[in-house]
């Protein structure tokens, strides 16, 4: 994909000396971090420039125009640890000392006016994850493994899903290219018919929790009946998991089979995250993979690091949630 916008070097820096001012820890207390960051833009601090990139995604969301988006050059930590793979969470709270990528996704977020998720079961509950390869999911299908990635919307099996995702780059290897695919919604549509969509539409399918969130909550086992099909365009499926439940009638595996290969026929995007990278996009309204489309050196592949964030669509989509809200934080739900 190319670039929604670039900054310059000088934006870049520019942006990055409004980030350092915060100097809460988003980790240890997050509402404070998340106030702190909305002092920042009550005190109009933030650039022009990137209040007017943001104002432009925003409406591009609201008017259909485009659900994802590349933001490059965008400003990153002075330093970036390296993360020790076996436990890559506890290792970021012990090493990471700044929190300017985290500042600039809470901003964004702000900024576009989609509250953050978080799962209070994952990760400590942190709003800010890392799509990094822990070794012991080595091979197997999550986003925190060194595996390839088939089409998905994440947390499929789970009643709270994220509107949008966010990715800043802070570690992608030059020398080996893994993509980010996305298939906006609107596109599969185009290729089913008015009757499986309205198969899609009813409760035939059921998809099972991924491995990290079983190995997190034991009594996770799958996601019980759901349509594949909402709202629109909003699609709730796992490629290669999500099934027709046992028993489930003839036309909704026949409806499946024809999303299948719709997956295959629609017009999709890809993007090579590299560093400073902000790619930003749907994640109901559309799918998403991940593609290794050439290693070169499958150990320094490994060490790709992807700061992470889960977003409501709006402010009212989060207060749909609002009796979920564990420890009393507001946009952090449990399994």
């Amino acid at each position: 994909m190319e670039p929604f916008y670039v900054l310059t070097d000088a934006e870049r820096d520019g942006l990055r000396a409004v980030l350092e001012t915060v100097g809460k820890n988003p980790y240890e207390d997050y509402p404070a971090f998340s106030r702190a960051v909305a002092d920042v833009v009550d005190r109009d601090e933030v650039p022009a420039f990137f209040r007017e990139v943001c104002a432009r995604i925003r409406a591009e969301r609201e008017s259909g125009a485009s659900d994802a988006h590349v933001l490059r050059n965008c400003p990153l930590d002075r330093e970036i640890p390296e993360l020790d793979l076996d436990d890559p969470i506890a290792d970021k709270h012990a090493k990471k000392k700044t929190f300017v990528g985290e500042v600039f996704l809470e901003l964004f977020a702000r900024l576009v006016g989609t509250p953050l998720l978080s799962y209070a079961t994952r990760f400590n509950g942190d709003f800010f994850t890392d799509v990094v390869a822990i070794n012991r999911y080595s091979g197997k299908q999550t986003g925190f493994s060194d595996s390839e990635l088939v089409f998905h919307n994440d947390r499929t099996a789970h009643p709270v899903r994220a509107d949008f995702i966010s990715l800043l780059g802070m570690r992608c290897p030059e020398g080996d290219y893994i993509y980010t695919g996305f298939v906006d919604g609107r596109q599969l549509l185009a290729h089913l018919t008015e009757e499986e969509q309205e198969i899609l539409r009813q409760p035939h399918f059921i998809t099972p929790f991924d491995v990290l969130s079983r190995d997190n909550n034991g009594d996770l086992t799958d996601s019980g009946e759901h349509p594949i099909l909402e709202n629109h365009h909003s699609f709730r499926y796992l490629d290669t998991s999500t099934t027709v439940v046992p028993g489930g009638p003839e036309k909704a595996k026949d409806a499946l089979l024809a999303l299948k290969n719709a997956l295959v026929k629609a017009e999709k995007k890809r993007h090579r995250i590299q560093n400073g990278d902000l790619f930003t996009f749907a994640n109901q309204d559309g799918l998403h993979s991940r593609d290794k489309m050439e290693i070169n050196d499958p150990a320094r592949a490994r060490r790709r690091w992807l700061l992470k964030t889960y977003a409501f669509r709006d402010q009212a989509a989060a207060d749909r949630h609002a009796d979920r809200w564990i420890g009393g934080i507001a946009g952090r739900v449990g399994d």
